[in-house]
């Protein structure tokens, strides 16, 4: 269904509709101005309405658990992180980061006691489309460092890949 869309009315569309920002905040990323930007994501709403929007329910129910993952880290909250990891989550690193710090994590409570640790620094990190699913990056100072892409299954999130690895990081498709 988004791939009917032109890239800028599907930028336009995901980024108000599915990922909440303003039309001010968009103008500049599709380089229109704020009513342009409105137009494209009315445009796009409207030519999706017709079509398959299993894709877009997808993408907000995959935004619902993504958002409490991070108001859970944001606030240290780890019986929060617990209620939206499967019990038997596997998250794996590419390697860059603390060095020694093991590349696959196997269970919540394991990743979320490491995740707690990190919570002062979530403040830099923002949902995002990753390659077509809901994620989250970080990118203090607007240098992107690290994403998480995620795989959610029945509103638990079941695996996790976080990636550091800049040529990696410039080979995502997000915005």
């Amino acid at each position: 269904m988004l791939d009917t869309l032109t890239p800028a009315e599907r930028v336009a569309f995901v980024l108000h509709d599915v990922l909440d920002l303003s039309f001010e905040e968009i103008a500049p990323i599709v380089g229109r101005t704020t009513d342009a930007a409105r137009q494209l994501a009315s445009r796009a709403r409207r030519r999706v309405r017709g079509g398959d929007v299993s894709a877009l329910v997808d993408l907000q129910s995959q935004r619902t658990v993504v958002d409490a993952f991070l108001t859970a880290l944001r606030g240290g909250d780890f019986e929060g992180l617990l209620a939206v990891l499967d019990p038997d989550v596997i998250v794996r690193s590419d390697g860059v980061g603390a060095p020694g710090a093991p590349r696959e994590i196997r269970g919540a409570a394991n990743w979320a006691r490491g995740a707690v640790a990190f919570s002062r620094l979530a403040q830099s990190v923002q949902p995002a489309l990753i390659n077509g699913s809901v994620g989250l990056i970080f990118a203090p100072g607007g240098r992107l460092t690290r994403a998480l892409n995620f795989v959610i299954a029945d509103g638990k999130i079941v695996e996790v890949e976080v990636i550091g690895d800049q040529d990696r990081l410039k080979h995502l498709g997000h915005f």
